[in-house]
């Protein structure tokens, strides 16, 4: 995997690699139409369940709330569960070590983030918190086949599946990985973000060392997230994410195109997932709170140990309020990709559990969805251009009024989100 001219990262090979057709291949990818979906492999992980939910999936149990042991839910970006979990496994013998995303050099390792085998509780911990960047798994992989032993993966939902797909077809795999630990997804960024981010605070991104996402502070509501970086030297400079160009997260700014053609927001596959409770009043408790969906058997139980000694403080839920705390996700993945599969011209057709359809969407929800692919496509490559002039305010200037624009005919902001109130009102009366 090396780096694009975008900062996403792509395969790389010789040119009969790109020629060649590959079942093998096809048969691993998450996004290839030959490949199992999610409804299957979760079919397969686990037969017998208490709940089946067309857009949580097959699962046990879930719940919301947090790790109340001293540390994890203070070191988490929302309520801990995550690493707790993943530090309980460790230390109950199960696993030898913990594959997830951690802090890099990118002085020496040309990246910020990448994905790290944890074989110690102080590991796990020191690993926490949200990685907005461009991952790959080939590396991890390899160590886990060269290097004996149990694992747990943890990984946004398309790398749980690849996870899976990738054990299916390699039985050293399939032996030493034996948990998955989901994250809920939004969708994936590019590496130009943090660029983006240090230009915007008056920084030179080679100055950027470390970045935090989500600098957590419980006096503010989880949602308002804060940025951090950290500087070559000494010294940082933050800023919250509503006064940078790409702080509205669903409008689109340096996504990944592959995030358009997927529908799985809740990590289906894995034995158990995590995301943010973004309904009131958890998102509003800048302590941060987790939403929980397992469907191992043996890990529902732990979970259920940890609530019953009193380390985690959690109330069962049920699939409807888990899509509750992230409605905007199922709208994009579920809604938005039925319009994206119906609009789709020529190239690969993704085989998604979702439908084609656009007919009865309203006019202006189709809108929305247009733009947000429109701002996607045009974030990689203005802000690539304006680089390479030296010139990055024309990325700046561009995007701030697409951004306005997007927020006008998102949430009815100001005197523009007024008028589009009122032609769909107009049309709506038309019709």
């Amino acid at each position: 995997m090396r780096w694009d001219k975008f900062g996403q990262l792509k395969p790389h090979g010789p040119q009969e690699w790109y020629r060649s057709r590959s079942a093998q291949f096809a048969s691993i990818c998450p996004f290839s139409p030959h490949a199992r979906d999610e409804d299957a492999i979760a079919a397969e992980r686990f037969p017998v369940v208490r709940h089946v939910d067309h857009r949580v999936g097959r699962f046990e149990a879930a719940w919301v709330g947090h790790a109340e042991q001293e540390g994890f839910r203070a070191e988490g970006s929302s309520g801990g569960l995550v690493s707790w979990v993943a530090v309980e496994l460790l230390a109950r013998g199960l696993v030898d070590g913990v594959a997830h995303v951690g802090a890099a050099d990118p002085a020496r390792e040309g990246r910020h983030f990448a994905y790290r085998i944890s074989r110690s509780l102080a590991e796990v911990r020191q690993n926490a918190k949200s990685r907005y960047y461009p991952i790959e798994l080939s590396g991890v992989l390899d160590t886990i086949r060269e290097q004996p032993g149990r694992y747990a993966v943890i990984g946004v939902p398309c790398f749980i599946k690849a996870v899976h797909l990738a054990r299916a077809a390699d039985p050293v795999l399939a032996e030493r990985i034996v948990f998955t630990l989901g994250l809920y997804c939004g969708h994936m960024k590019s590496a130009a973000m943090i660029d983006s981010f240090a230009l915007q605070m008056g920084v030179e991104p080679p100055a950027v060392e470390a970045v935090d996402f989500r600098l957590k502070n419980p006096d503010r509501p989880a949602n308002w997230y804060r940025t951090q970086l950290r500087l070559a030297g000494g010294g940082a400079a933050e800023q919250d994410w509503w006064h940078l160009v790409e702080g509205d997260w669903g409008s689109g700014f340096f996504q990944n195109s592959a995030c358009n053609f997927c529908d799985d927001v809740v990590a289906e596959t894995a034995d158990i997932s995590f995301g943010d409770a973004w309904v009131e009043p958890y998102s509003s408790d800048g302590r941060g709170t987790n939403v929980v969906v397992v469907r191992s058997q043996e890990l529902r139980a732990m979970v259920e140990e940890g609530i019953a000694e009193q380390r985690l403080t959690l109330r069962e839920v049920d699939a409807e309020f888990v899509v509750e705390t992230q409605a905007a996700g199922f709208r994009q993945r579920r809604e938005g990709l039925a319009y994206r599969l119906a609009r789709r011209r020529g190239g690969l057709m993704p085989r998604k559990r979702v439908a084609p359809a656009a007919s009865d969407l309203p006019l202006r929800r189709r809108a929305i969805y247009t733009m947000r692919a429109a701002i996607s496509a045009f974030s990689h490559r203005a802000f690539r251009f304006a680089n390479l002039v030296h010139v990055p305010r024309l990325y700046f200037s561009a995007g701030r009024q697409l951004l306005k624009l997007y927020q006008a005919l998102t949430y009815s902001r100001g005197r523009l989100g007024a008028l589009f109130d009122r032609l769909e009102k107009g049309r709506g009366q038309g019709a």
